[in-house]
């Protein structure tokens, strides 16, 4: 018997740019970030280049008639409910995607002038032609190099960003993105970006990740835009998420290549799949900690287990138990079930050191004295021990601080942070592991040392 078949219904985007053969940008970014964004990707090639994480070792432009071709074919079948444009190459390349403009809804055109290997993309009397395709845009996404070619502004400043985007605006742009990854603003340790429309300026910032892993930020930020204005995203909302999207995928790169690598156009997609398999194993442990009765380390606040999804950058990104684990006269129960977002303290100290070695994602919080400090001593990894009583006050500050003076003392990941406590609070030991079999193998092997005394 012939199954039936059960057709999905997805918004479709399309992009108007250059091919990547090292797949990290261009085309093949565009059409990963779609896809990761809930779209159906569309494309219109302009060009072919020979590309990898190193550079750009050469482009052959397809002629205009091809690129035609391949936007009447795209737009003749497909209702596209987003449009954005990346290499173009050539003034005629330039002028022609606008000559389509009016049948391109929710354009986002994303000025690619220089690839972040420093290869030019765009020849310079091209840049001129940038003009009518911006005046006709719903967004505009120039990074600094760019803003300077486009408004001959080179942008230093907040404000400076804000008067480029004011001129982007002024050209006929519905709103512009100013982005200040090559903006050195203060300390150099956030990146800000402004949005600017004509009655509103909203800046968005992230922490600055320290590294060269950036080709294709750009086409994965404007393609991630254009996939949720095609989902009928309002413009901010759009521009919000593709930002975090693009801080994530800055923060976890993929390692590939001889060069510096490529960003993780799919990590959001990789992390929400994640997380079902991220609670089960969580729930694996707590039912080995009830089977074993981990009583004697249960803390007087309650013992949790946490675990992170393998790009966690937030507490509401690991899975817990809610209620913790309490003792009973019977052995250790978890109050309820295992959900994310379910602790504060313990997940707050295991992002924190996800900070310092990203491949730590489990943690299990145990009380703490003489007994349990002598079987630390035979854990497989360095214990280490932080006096607390000057850390800070403030909400999540306290494990921010322990987590980082931790790997501060420590030769190398700490497999036990022991917090010796303070004013109201108890002393207790958080176990780290990097897989939830482990975390639970060292929670164990402390528990079965007190028993054995």
């Amino acid at each position: 018997m012939k199954r039936r078949a059960a057709p999905e219904s997805r918004p479709v985007a399309m992009t108007v740019a250059g091919s990547d053969s090292g797949g990290g940008a261009g085309i093949q970014a565009d059409l990963k970030t779609m896809e990761a964004c809930g779209a159906f990707g569309t494309s219109a090639i302009t060009s072919v280049t020979a590309q990898n994480t190193r550079g750009v070792e050469g482009t052959h432009l397809l002629p205009v008639a091809e690129l035609e071709a391949q936007i009447e074919a795209v737009l003749d079948d497909f209702d596209v409910h987003a449009v954005k444009t990346g290499m173009l190459g050539t003034a005629e390349v330039v002028e022609t995607v606008e000559g389509y403009a009016d049948r391109l809804p929710n354009l986002v055109v994303d000025p690619v002038m220089v690839a972040a290997s420093g290869d030019r993309l765009l020849e310079p009397e091209a840049e001129s032609a940038y003009e009518d395709l911006i005046g006709a845009a719903t967004l505009v996404t120039p990074n600094a190099d760019e803003a300077a070619v486009l408004t001959g502004i080179d942008p230093e400043t907040e404000d400076d960003m804000r008067t480029v985007g004011e001129q982007l605006c002024d050209l006929g742009a519905t709103a512009a993105l100013v982005k200040g990854g090559h903006v050195e603003i203060g300390d150099r340790e956030e990146v800000v970006d402004v949005l600017v429309t004509d009655e509103t300026v909203e800046t968005f910032r992230h922490p600055r990740v320290e590294t060269d892993a950036t080709h294709g930020s750009g086409c994965t930020l404007s393609s991630a835009i254009a996939a949720r204005l095609s989902r009928g995203d309002d413009l901010t909302t759009a521009v919000e998420a593709g930002v975090d999207l693009l801080a994530r995928a800055v923060r976890y790169p993929l390692d590939v290549g001889e060069g510096p690598g490529s960003v993780h156009h799919m990590v959001e997609s990789r992390d929400r799949a994640a997380r079902e398999s991220t609670a089960e194993r969580v729930t694996e442990v707590v039912e080995r900690f009830v089977d074993r009765d981990v009583s004697r380390l249960v803390p007087e606040v309650g013992m949790n287990v946490v675990g992170a999804t393998p790009y966690a950058e937030r507490p509401d990104e690991t899975a817990a138990v809610e209620g913790k684990i309490t003792r009973t006269l019977s052995g250790v129960r978890p109050n309820r079930g295992v959900r994310f977002g379910a602790s504060s303290h313990v997940a707050h100290f295991l992002i924190a050191c996800r900070e310092f070695d990203a491949a730590r994602r489990f943690a299990v919080n145990c009380r703490f004295d003489d007994d349990v400090a002598a079987a630390l001593a035979d854990l497989d990894g360095e214990v280490v021990t932080v006096e607390s009583d000057d850390a800070p006050d403030a909400p999540g500050s306290i494990q921010r601080w322990l987590a980082g003076t931790a790997f501060e003392r420590a030769d190398g990941s700490p497999v036990a942070v022991v917090d010796r406590g303070g004013v109201g609070r108890e002393p207790t030991v958080r176990l780290l592991a990097d897989d939830a079999t482990r975390v639970a193998e060292r929670t164990l092997a402390v528990r079965d040392d007190l028993t054995t005394e």
